[in-house]
């Protein structure tokens, strides 16, 4: 069947996903428009695109042409009333709070066109919920997107109590078409690899907590033990640990005492200490490089 590349994406929430995600659309040959009402986070979010591509162009990954064709489809929007209007798909990756989502979806839902397709990016909260904000829940569905999307291939497809297979198969040949591994999940509190990705980073906090090990060797654990990209500590500076808190909350809540957020993780929320963001969380950052040996140390917790 294959996905119309002349269809109007729009992708809601310029933070780290959705400048990956908005990314990958124009990349891919979608005419892609990214919102977010924050103008400093929307003049950050284009910079970095073009810094990707710029380092595809670099790296030999895309010629020069394709990499300005590619800048060229995205555009930048402070207005979802504008930015919405004829848009096929809309792709929301704002804040993991049910109530912002729903009056994102509902403003949107209005303007799009006819068999339009909303997606969530979320990772944690109920698809089926959010869904019941539009007057198509059928064509409403999850697509959670990977950290960082233009590195990682997988996103889960998270079907709601009434997606319907259309809507499933459609969103199927858009994954394939900006170059995506997609799986199927009925939805579920954390899905599949945020449940399992919780756990861990849970769990390595409270290792750090204990003083069981240093930051940097339980991510070399990871890393070189299992093969991971990315330890989780170094994850979690990346993710955001505000954000790795509210899933283990909303997890917590619903799936019981084993995703418990451990005490260091709310300790660093409170003291601002976030991640790559503020430049500092487990680790210190630096005009955003990791800064050598500043990693957390359990013995002085």
């Amino acid at each position: 069947m294959g996905a119309d590349k002349s269809n109007k994406v729009v992708v809601v929430g310029a933070g780290l996903m959705g400048t990956g995600i908005a990314h990958a659309f124009a990349s891919s040959g979608f005419e892609t428009v990214l919102v977010d009402t924050n103008a400093a986070a929307l003049e950050k979010a284009y910079a970095s695109v073009e810094k990707i591509l710029g380092d595809g162009v670099r790296l030999g990954k895309v010629s020069e042409e394709k990499g300005r064709a590619a800048l060229d489809r995205l555009t930048v929007n402070a207005e979802l009333s504008e930015a919405a209007v004829g848009a096929n798909l809309l792709v929301e990756t704002v804040s993991e709070q049910l109530a912002i989502k729903k009056a994102v979806v509902m403003q949107a839902a209005s303007l799009m066109v006819d068999n339009a397709i909303i997606a969530s990016n979320t990772s944690a909260l109920s698809v089926t919920e959010i869904a019941a904000s539009v007057p198509a829940p059928e064509r409403f569905i999850g697509m959670h997107f990977f950290n960082p999307v233009h590195k990682m291939k997988l996103v889960e497809l998270v079907r709601g109590l009434a997606t319907s297979d259309e809507t499933v198969a459609r969103v199927k040949d858009l994954c394939d078409a900006i170059g995506k591994t997609s799986i199927t999940v009925n939805e579920s509190p954390g899905l599949t690899t945020s449940r399992m990705s919780a756990l861990l980073g849970n769990e390595a906090m409270y290792m750090l907590q204990e003083g069981i090990a240093t930051a940097e060797d339980i991510d070399t654990a990871l890393r070189m033990g299992f093969n991971h990209p990315m330890g989780p500590l170094e994850l979690g500076d990346l993710t955001g640990w505000d954000t790795r808190l509210s899933v283990l909350r909303y997890l917590h809540e619903t799936l019981g005492e084993k995703f418990r957020p451990c005490p260091l993780i709310i300790k660093m929320v409170a003291a601002g200490r976030l991640g790559r963001k503020t430049g500092h969380g487990v680790y210190q950052y630096h005009e955003g490089n990791r800064v050598p040996g500043s990693g957390l140390k359990g013995s002085a917790l």
